[in-house]
């Protein structure tokens, strides 16, 4: 059972990887950079099907999971959700990055290229994308009805969505900064790999202990709400009060509900 589950799990999460490598490979269609305000919409866009997927495709989840479980479902539901912001923030602190558009690297001191920095602090965005898909394709093949898988799908495409202008975001800045063609395609593509190796090993630590699915489910909840509130709602509203940063945000929420009520 757990060779289906990783297999899944490989599916779901090497398809959110491949809509990275697609966005990256925008840098040899196009030659501008991004407009700030085509930023503002891709990254309010990601924030709010993060925020949807965290709710319909984790917490809900765990907290049904925990029930059938038998157990309460506060400790596994609100402990896992503290636990999955905790390691983010941990991972914030010590990770040396670089955020797109700013010149002060966060983190521990590194002597590190500006690109590496770039793609750093991505891949810190692609952690808990990758746990949360590879959980869901992991539990799809546990359920032999159809309402499991067609929920990882919807959750996939959620993701890819998302995936796709951030691969773009990583190369087409890149390059505008002097790096080549091919170095910026490379820099954006491999901040998608962090994906498939989390969402791997995310099944591995759940699946040899099942009564910790629960947790690990809300502990992605938690990793991905970090990740929204820390820098993906802030960096879609820079400077001045932006209400396309918001429309942004809540039409990434209405699209992946959607994804999830019609297809899950």
């Amino acid at each position: 059972m757990l060779i289906r589950e990783l297999t899944f799990a490989a599916i779901g999460t090497g398809f959110t990887c491949l809509a990275t490598v697609l966005g990256a490979a925008m840098v040899f269609f196009f030659r501008e950079d991004l407009k700030p305000a085509t930023q503002k919409i891709f990254l309010g866009f990601a924030a709010g099907v993060m925020v949807a997927a965290s709710v319909w495709s984790l917490l809900i989840p765990s907290m049904e999971m925990a029930e059938e479980m038998g157990q309460s479902p506060a400790l596994p539901v609100g402990g896992g959700f503290l636990l999955g912001g905790a390691f983010l923030m941990v991972l914030d602190r010590l990770t040396p990055h670089l955020h797109i558009g700013s010149s002060d690297p966060e983190g521990l001191p590194a002597h590190l290229s500006r690109t590496t920095m770039i793609v750093l602090a991505v891949t810190l965005h692609n952690i808990p994308e990758g746990m949360a898909v590879g959980l869901a394709f992991s539990m799809a093949a546990q359920d032999t009805g159809s309402g499991a898988l067609a929920g990882a799908v919807a959750l996939a495409i959620g993701m890819g969505l998302q995936n796709f202008p951030e691969g773009a975001a990583i190369s087409l800045p890149l390059r505008s900064d002097g790096v080549g063609t091919g170095r910026a395609f490379t820099a954006g593509a491999l901040s998608g790999v962090v994906e498939p190796i989390f969402g791997l090993l995310t099944v591995l630590v759940a699946g040899s202990v099942s009564l910790v699915m629960p947790w690990v489910l809300s502990f992605a909840a938690g990793a991905m709400i970090y990740v929204v509130v820390e820098e993906l709602i802030p960096e879609a509203h820079p400077g001045e009060h932006s209400h396309v940063g918001t429309a942004s945000v809540m039409c990434g929420f209405l699209v992946m509900m959607l994804l999830d009520v019609m297809l899950g």
